[in-house]
């Protein structure tokens, strides 16, 4: 048997700590009258809309699926609820920069300037929101989850997969609200 360095395994859990502790926070809001205990089976609601492409919008829908499904839900045309999602999006410079700095000094008086030049390709900041309607005629939201994640502009097929699948697995890690 091979014995563990104490060291590898207290830096794997600073790293892991860290890691958790600095990603971006999902934002819910729910109906408290709700019984979530009684929702077996949903719906996506047409794809309107969702600021996205279909490749996208069926990444989502898949990852959605296999989320509910694991808590024991059920794609079906006789739902109880309907699911719709959306993204907002904004194209911002890259996080990585190149600091360049100059300075000046003499005789008691200093100037100095800098600027930092983004370097890399520009990020996509979006933010998927996944809401829960009941499935009755006046269809109110009872559950909203929303959460913004970066993700690269020349990201690869593979890349948006595991971008939306990460970020639906995190915002219905928070559904249904838990009882108080």
């Amino acid at each position: 048997m091979q014995k563990v360095n104490p060291m590898k395994f207290l830096y794997v859990f600073i790293t892991a700590i860290l890691l958790t502790s600095c990603g971006a926070s999902v934002a819910i809001d729910y109906d408290k009258k709700t019984d979530f205990d009684t929702i077996k089976t949903f719906q996506f609601y047409k794809a309107e809309n969702t600021g996205l492409n279909d490749l996208d919008n069926r990444r989502i829908e898949i990852a959605v699926d296999s989320s509910l499904v694991a808590k024991g839900w059920q794609l079906t045309d006789y739902n109880q609820f309907y699911i719709k999602y959306y993204v907002n999006e904004a194209l911002t410079s890259s996080r990585n920069t190149l600091g360049i700095g100059v300075g000046s000094g003499g005789g008691g008086i200093s100037v100095g300037g800098g600027v930092g030049i983004p370097i890399g390709p520009k990020q996509l900041e979006q933010e998927l929101t996944i809401e829960v309607f009941q499935a009755t005629a006046n269809e109110p939201l009872v559950w909203q989850g929303s959460l913004v994640e970066s993700i690269s502009e020349r990201a690869t097929p593979e890349q948006k997969e595991a971008h939306f699948t990460k970020m639906v697995f995190k915002i219905l890690a928070k559904f249904p609200p838990e009882k108080k």
